[in-house]
């Protein structure tokens, strides 16, 4: 871990190497060992920093990008944070088609880093023109000399964790963790470091976090694509109303959904409980954990590794506003904010 030492060459060289942090006061009541990756610690503050490098870095390897380019996503905050601040050091244009589930907390960082931003509605369908997978391929369609980074359906996205995240977990606990607890949408994150972890040890589980209103869980237990489970939720980055091919469902031993309340609450107690301040989706993977835990998965033995995907001050206008939460209806008598504040005139 001295990746972090002396004097790098520019902000992406920090790229990778996140700590593994051990969880004491939420799990305390359950058997095994819970560590906690945090990719909050990435320049971009999420995991998607991985994924934004290797795929720029490849395409520029293969000469598919070039100087004076654009780069083009859809993204739901968090890739197009790290593809603008990849963009900024390898000097590319960058454009972004956002769902509109992401706070304007999120859309602003976009546009400090200089990306042009364009906000989709987050409930169509997929193929719908409005969709910001579909918007997202017409601007790459209009945009001369431009390259669309499609991360649902780029296997460089697996990779990217293939070859870092998943190496990561392996070397920070010697090699004895036994599952790993990963929330899915692309999939790249869960296929990649699955991927891997089950190479070097077959035994591993690979425990997967799903939305309601998510289709992926049901694809993955009967591959059946069910319209049916598809309904508005609220968690951004977690789950999809399509089939990312850069899932691999094979390396998936299970999913569990968590609702978008019991997320909320989760990841404001992991700040209160053990300071970490993480996104909507991390109390996501805290709460699927917990599930998991109350229906026996884990033993004395387990060594269970939580992958926490991006910081809680993107969330400031949702989880961690309690205007917000009140709004939602997440907050009744027994669930009250813990902080207060008091004003002095």
């Amino acid at each position: 871990m001295n990746k972090h030492k002396g004097i790098t060459n520019n902000i992406l060289d920090l790229v990778g190497e996140t700590p593994l942090i051990k969880l004491n006061k939420i799990t305390q009541n359950f058997d095994g060992q819970f560590l906690a990756k945090y990719e909050a610690f990435n320049p971009g503050h999420s995991m998607k920093d991985r994924i934004a490098i290797h795929i720029v870095e490849e395409a520029e390897r293969k000469g598919i990008l070039k100087k004076g380019f654009t780069v083009i996503e859809t993204t739901s905050g968090n890739t197009g944070f790290s593809i603008a601040l990849v963009c900024i050091i390898k000097g590319y244009d960058c454009i972004l088609a956002v769902n509109s589930k992401a706070s304007k907390g999120k859309i602003n960082m976009l546009k400090a880093m200089g990306a042009k931003v364009y906000v989709c509605p987050a409930n169509v369908a997929a193929d719908d023109p409005r969709s910001y997978y579909e918007v997202a391929k017409r601007l790459h369609s209009e945009t001369a000399d431009s390259v669309f980074i499609n991360q649902y359906f780029n296997e460089l996205n697996a990779d990217a964790h293939y070859m870092s995240t998943g190496p990561e977990i392996w070397k920070q606990t010697e090699g004895k963790v036994t599952h790993v607890v990963v929330a899915s949408g692309t999939g790249g994150t869960i296929s990649g470091v699955g991927k891997y972890l089950k190479e070097q040890n077959s035994n591993i589980k690979v425990l997967g976090v799903d939305a309601f209103g998510s289709v992926l869980k049901k694809f993955h237990d009967s591959a059946e694509f069910d319209i049916n489970e598809i309904y508005p939720y609220r968690i951004e980055g977690l789950g999809k109303n399509l089939i990312p091919t850069a899932t691999n469902f094979n390396v998936i031993d299970i999913f569990e959904k968590v609702t978008d309340e019991a997320a909320a609450h989760k990841a404001r107690e992991l700040a209160v409980t053990e300071g970490i301040f993480a996104g909507y989706t991390s109390g996501a993977v805290v709460q699927a954990m917990t599930q998991y835990a109350e229906q026996g998965y884990f033993d004395k033995n387990s060594v269970v590794v939580l992958i926490l995907p991006d910081h809680g001050s993107r969330y400031m206008e949702k989880i961690y506003s309690d205007e917000w939460m009140q709004e939602q209806g997440f907050f009744d008598a027994q669930m009250q904010p813990k902080g207060e504040v008091e004003i002095i005139n």
